[in-house]
């Protein structure tokens, strides 16, 4: 069973899986079964729900009892009766079913408008009559009131068959050149058919007159819709006594009120594929609106979308089982689709186990899939140029990435790599070829990747295909035949790298254990050809030697990884002196830096004396601090030392001294000649 998701609604697909083939026999479908984990898993709700080749047409009787459904090929009609959950009965038709219509609550009753223009009429027996219409039929609607039958068509009259009095009437005159569906109100009893110019026209059975003529093609135009050809009508739909839904061939959806001329809402699919059929349902408020591709289910009195359906083939029809959450279409395959939507309602009482199997599965929930989106990470945004959309209305963040329209993705896709499909093929192609290969006769050739470590396996393997020890012995499996390190040697990133640290000083323990084990192989062939059976020394030496082997084996490692370690000490030397030599050969050019505004220039020799001075040791620098008297050592009374630094001033700091000073010399030089004049007398002589 397949499980969607849109907008929280799950949707479970009934048919998913694979069907058998007609003509096998009982026996080897049984035997099918049992091989194929597929067909063991399928769900199949009702039994050899499928035509041969097409399904074009599907409804349920007015009881709910029987499904009906009309194919090709050779045209055919079958009937499956829910509560066996098989076929009823089938029949061979003459020539293809444009549409079929049951009269009865049953099966009946059943009229057939046939591509040839003819029409078929079928009992509960079979085959009843047959009569033809003037012109090519394409739809035709029951009047329950006067056991009139509609047939609309390749002319501009509607023709009118009375089934009581087994003639025909005076057709209906239309304004039209061709009428494409049509409908009957089953509360007033209100006719409408749709036209190629994109009108719907209504009349009343009663007078057999026109009531009114609705111009859709021009409200379906708006501003966010592309046409590019007259809009014609292709879908018809009454619901209740007042509403009224209209399909047209460019992919919208008018919802009308019988009221008025205007439409309530108009939806556009976005395709621009013509519409198939419009259902509604009742209980919240939805309406369901199919083309050749996608099935959409929207409020009716907002317009926004419930959820959708896309199926894998084309779509022929769509039917909606009543009072319940069940789907049924017909496509461009063999298998008709079953759709179980639990949200639209519960399962038919035919197939109520359906709703304990969906709440065991949301038990266990399994991932959403989106139809209308892909689901992009920030790196294939930077691969396809997107980036800029971040944070925009194309994006919608989700977990680790975006969402962005399936549409948009594509075309942005074709556009960063035109090729794509091209290298894809030969890709496919590539492995096709490499498969057929590996059907042949095998020579002995390494793989691209790791050629050293499969040489060394596939020696080890062949020792012990040669050896007769490995007769008593479980036999382990080879990593090159093991899926799960098939990746090892076919991706490059998995490369062994014999030049790291790592692989030089591990090697030396990998190698004495690889040797270590042949020896003790050889020891084991020997002992089991010489025919030994001394079970006090199994391996065929005394315990001590083989201490004392072990022994010598740690005593080689060690000196072997010290000798790794002394060998990459050199070429680590060799590297820092040919990168010196480098940077010697190096010429630096003159690098030209701006000074800011209040400082003043200083030689760059001040910055490397720093450097020099950074460099050198503590002793060095305090012998040369005190050389430069910032540095004073003295003893204590206790015997220790005592450090007393001074700090350098620097040439500003200076400066500022030397202005400091000859100001307070300045100073006082006046106030010594100011004192000099207040001790002379200020009237008189000096006194001598």
């Amino acid at each position: 069973m397949q499980v969607s998701s849109l907008n929280e609604v799950k949707i479970y697909s009934l048919s998913c899986g694979k069907s058998l083939p007609e003509w096998l026999s009982d026996r080897k479908k049984r035997a099918l079964q049992k091989k194929d984990v597929d067909v063991r898993r399928r769900i199949e709700l009702i039994q050899d729900f499928e035509m041969p080749t097409v399904c074009t047409t599907i409804k349920v009787s007015k009881d709910g009892q029987y499904i009906l459904a009309t194919g090709t090929y050779k045209p055919r009609v079958r009937c499956y009766d829910t509560y066996q959950l098989s076929l009823k009965f089938e029949r061979c038709l003459d020539s293809e079913v444009v549409t079929f219509e049951t009269l009865s609550d049953d099966y009946s009753k059943i009229v057939f408008l046939h591509n040839d223009r003819y029409i078929e009429f079928h009992s509960q027996s079979g085959f009843y009559y047959k009569t033809r219409i003037p012109k090519f039929g394409r739809d035709f609607s029951y009047h329950y009131p006067s056991c009139d039958l509609y047939f609309v068509g390749a002319s501009s009259e509607v023709y009118r068959l009375n089934l009581e009095q087994g003639r025909y009437l005076n057709p209906l005159q239309t304004d039209a050149a061709e009428n494409n569906v049509c409908d009957i109100n089953s509360v007033h009893g209100l006719f409408a058919t749709g036209t190629i110019e994109g009108r719907v026209e209504c009349w009343d059975p009663r007078t057999r007159g026109r009531v009114g003529v609705l111009d859709c093609a021009l409200s379906s135009v708006t501003a966010d819709s592309e046409i590019n050809s007259l809009p014609t009508i292709s879908a018809l739909k009454f619901n209740g006594a007042l509403t009224m839904a209209v399909g047209t061939s460019t992919g919208q959806v008018l919802l009308y009120d019988l009221r008025s001329d205007k439409p309530l809402l108009v939806k556009d699919h976005q395709y621009g594929l013509p519409i198939k059929s419009v259902h509604f349902q009742d209980s919240l408020d939805l309406i369901l609106s199919a083309d050749s591709r996608i099935i959409k289910m929207w409020n009716k009195n907002s317009g926004k979308i419930f959820t959708s359906l896309e199926p894998e083939h084309d779509l022929n029809d769509v039917c909606l089982y009543p009072s319940s959450g069940m789907l049924l279409t017909a496509s461009e395959a063999p298998k008709m689709g079953i759709y179980y939507i639990p949200v639209l309602g519960p399962a038919p009482r035919w197939c109520s186990f359906l709703d304990n199997l969906t709440e065991e599965l949301e038990e266990n929930p399994e991932s959403t899939v989106y139809d209308d989106y892909k689901f992009v990470t920030k790196k294939d945004l930077e691969n396809l140029g997107l980036t800029h959309l971040i944070g925009s209305p194309f994006l919608r963040a989700y977990m680790h990435g975006f969402f962005m329209d399936i549409r948009l993705y594509h075309k942005v896709k074709l556009m960063v790599n035109p090729f794509a499909y091209e290298e894809y093929r030969k890709d496919k192609i590539r492995q096709k070829i490499e498969e057929t290969r590996a059907q042949r006769v095998q020579l002995k050739k390494l793989p691209k990747v790791n050629k050293e470590l499969a040489l060394k396996l596939i020696e080890e393997e062949e020792e012990k295909q040669k050896s007769t020890w490995k007769k008593k012995v479980k036999s382990l499996p080879n990593i090159l035949t093991d899926d799960r390190f098939k990746v090892m040697f076919e991706n490059p990133d998995f490369q062994v790298d014999e030049e790291s640290e790592e692989f030089r000083l591990l090697n030396p323990l990998v190698s004495k254990i690889s040797e270590k084990r042949k020896k003790k192989l050889r020891l084991l062939e020997q002992q089991e050809l010489h025919g030994k059976e001394e079970e006090e020394e199994p391996e065929g030496k005394p315990s001590d030697a083989e201490s004392s082997e072990s022994s010598d084996d740690e005593k080689d490692w060690v000196a072997e990884v010290r000798k790794q370690r002394r060998l990459l000490q050199q070429e680590e030397k060799v590297k820092r002196q040919e990168q010196l030599r480098e940077d010697q050969q190096t010429v630096l050019k003159p690098q030209f830096y701006e000074i800011k505004a209040g400082e003043e220039f200083r030689s760059f020799k001040d910055s490397a004396t720093k450097q020099k001075l950074m460099n050198k040791t503590l002793e060095d620098r305090l012998k040369l601090e005190a050389k430069n008297g910032t540095l004073s050592v003295s003893d204590t009374t206790v015997g220790s030392k005592q450090l007393t630094f001074t700090l350098k001033k620097s040439e500003q700091q200076k400066k500022q001294q030397e202005a400091e000073k000859l100001h307070r010399q300045e100073r006082k030089a006046v106030r010594r000649s100011a004192g000099h004049l207040r001790s002379r007398p200020r009237w008189g002589r000096p006194f001598h």
